[in-house]
Parts: structure tokens; C-alpha cells; sequence
């Protein structure tokens, strides 16, 4: 049974009423984001093959508007919203890929967005939220309530909350990435064997999960997350939704989600079951690793699940396997060290 002592309130109990995305939905997303997000590419490497003695596929979410994920889901979330929703704008919160997706989406739908920030998030994401158009609000994660704060925000300004990850319009939104991994796999004619998804709150693994099980149901889907922030890996053990003791401590500032989500949770106990970690140093070295050889700019939560498989962590020999890099967003002066 779920304790509810054991978490913040922001992890209440599941509720069952409320209904699960599916695959159909992410269909939904992709028609609603054509033409608005982009098709980023499968980037294959010799090199990244010779490594790993498999043959290995790279999801760029990289070069998605935005320099990650985030984009499609929020996308999707605020063009569904009616128009005497929208006057009030919306409100989010995040570390800074989510932030962009949302402030970037309101801008081209014309409404007004509030985001809510940690202090030590990094500049450049900070710095581009708010040339976004979006309003900036700060806040200590270590002293203050992220979601609380913006709730607040919200009710004052009749402002629609606009979740990272737990919402069905975000993570089918985000299933669109695993979408395009099938779709374009199979215009190849090649069937991923493996399907490997960097996880926080779940939303994108959640959406990929649906997507491309829904396609090729014979395929594994593994999670990867910071090691000290293995929340899923965990949860998937237990079977329940288990909490990081810690809120920061990593370099991959992304992937930092105390806990699954609710919804994204339901999803990824079912459609996923297992993950891997990756420490700091290899998330580190993994951006290096993409800079040298791919000439892609990764930050260290968009790294995680390629960190994993060049430290020998997934068995890929003689298999297919899609790994997403989820996100390009890093200050200049930590990419700087991690690449030199």
C-alpha cells in the first residue's frame, strides 16, 4: 500500500481517477506538433558501435527546439488549452529544460508564462527562459516548496499549472521522441531491440514507453538516471514510489525529480521494470565522448543513458539499441571543463 507519510505533498496517493495517456494520444500529439516541433534525427556512430559491439542509434533531442524534450510535451499541453484559459497564462516549475519547453510554447501561442526556477539553476537556462518572454521567479530548493510556489502564482493570476511530467498531454507530448525512433527504425528496416530513456519525474520515458511498445512490442525499454537520484531504478523494485534522500548534489542539474511521478509511474512499472545509474564521471565523460566523436553538444542529465553504455552497463553485443540524448542545455564553463 502507498504510505503517504513517506512523501511531500506533491506524491499523494494515487488517484485512480484519473485517466492514463496511451498510444493513441501520443498520435494525437505528433499531428498536433507537426510542422511546430521538430523531426530531430537517429545519429549512428562507427566509433559508438566498435565501443559497444552493438549497433547504436542516437535519439538528438539535442537539436529539438529549445535544446531538449521539454518542447514537445508543453507544446502539446498549452495548444489543447481553450481560449478563456489561456487569457490567464500559464505558471511552471523547473530546473530549466521544462521552463524553456513551456515559456517557448506560450510565446508562440501568445500567452503570457510565469516560471519558477531554482537559484542554482544553471545561468544559460535561466538566461533563456527569460528571453523566451517568460517571467522568472526564483527560489531555494533546499528552503522552499517548488510546486507550492507555484500554485500560489497560479490561483493569484488564474493561471493554468502546467506540471513537468505528471500530466497526460505532456508525457503523450513527449512520447512523440519514441514515435520517431519507431517510425524511422522501421523505414530503415531495423527493429530496436533495446530503447534506452534518461529519467527524472518519468514523462519521457513514459511517453516512449507507450509509443513504441504500442509498435514493437517485443522491445526492452531500460530507464537511466544520476547515480544518488535513482528514484525509478528503486521504485521498480519495490513496486512502489520511492523517494531520493537528496535534492541536489549532481551535475546532471535535469535529473534531479525527487520521485516518479504519479501517472508516469503507473506507466513505467508496467511498460519499463528496470533501469541503470550512471555516476557524475561518467555522465562527464559521455559529454566528452559526444563532443569529440559526434560533434553534438550534450549536457549531463541529456548524457546519462549513453554515459551508461560506454561504462559497460547495458549489454547491447550483437543488439539494436536507441539511446536518446535528451537534452544540449549545459553552461559553457562546465562543458568546457567536462570536453577539455
Amino acid at each position: 500500500m502507498f504510505d503517504e507519510t513517506r512523501y511531500p505533498a506533491d506524491m499523494a496517493a494515487p488517484d485512480v481517477t484519473r485517466q492514463l495517456p496511451t498510444a493513441a494520444d501520443v498520435d494525437a500529439a505528433a499531428a498536433r506538433l507537426s510542422g511546430v516541433a521538430l523531426h530531430t534525427p537517429l545519429i549512428s556512430s562507427p566509433v559508438l558501435d566498435a565501443v559497444t559491439g552493438g549497433r547504436i542509434f542516437l535519439k538528438a533531442e539535442t537539436l529539438q527546439r529549445t535544446g531538449s524534450f521539454k518542447f514537445r510535451g508543453a507544446y502539446n499541453k498549452l495548444a489543447t488549452l481553450p481560449a478563456e484559459q489561456r487569457r490567464g497564462g500559464v505558471v511552471a516549475f523547473s530546473s530549466g529544460n521544462h521552463a524553456q519547453g513551456v515559456a517557448a510554447a506560450a510565446k508562440l501561442l501568445g500567452m503570457p508564462a510565469v516560471i519558477v526556477m531554482p537559484a542554482d539553476a544553471p545561468r544559460a537556462k535561466r538566461e533563456r527562459t527569460a528571453a523566451l518572454g517568460a517571467e522568472v521567479v526564483l527560489y531555494d530548493r533546499l528552503r522552499e516548496d517548488r510546486s507550492a510556489i507555484a500554485r500560489g502564482i497560479a490561483q493569484e493570476r488564474e493561471a493554468v499549472l502546467v506540471p513537468p511530467y505528471d500530466d497526460p498531454l505532456i508525457i503523450a507530448g513527449q512520447g512523440t521522441t519514441g514515435r520517431e525512433i519507431a517510425e524511422d527504425l522501421a523505414a530503415m528496416g531495423v527493429e530496436p531491440d533495446l530503447v534506452v530513456v534518461n529519467a527524472s519525474g518519468g514523462g519521457l520515458a513514459a511517453g516512449i514507453a507507450l509509443s513504441v511498445k504500442a509498435r514493437i512490442p517485443g522491445a526492452r525499454i531500460l530507464t537511466a538516471e544520476p547515480a544518488g537520484f535513482d528514484d525509478h531504478l528503486r521504485s521498480f523494485r519495490t513496486g512502489r514510489r520511492e523517494r531520493n534522500e537528496q535534492i541536489t548534489g549532481s551535475i546532471c542539474d535535469a535529473l534531479m525529480a525527487q520521485a516518479p511521478g504519479e501517472l508516469t509511474f503507473e506507466i513505467n512499472k508496467n511498460l519499463i521494470g528496470d533501469g541503470v545509474t550512471a555516476t557524475d564521471e561518467e555522465a562527464g565523460r559521455a559529454v566528452a565522448f559526444a563532443f569529440r566523436e559526434l560533434k553534438l553538444v550534450v549536457e549531463p542529465g541529456g548524457a546519462v543513458a549513453l554515459a551508461a553504455l560506454l561504462a559497460g552497463k547495458i549489454d547491447v553485443r550483437n543488439k539494436v539499441a536507441a539511446v536518446v540524448l535528451s537534452g544540449g542545455n549545459v553552461d559553457a564553463e562546465l562543458f568546457s571543463r567536462l570536453v577539455a
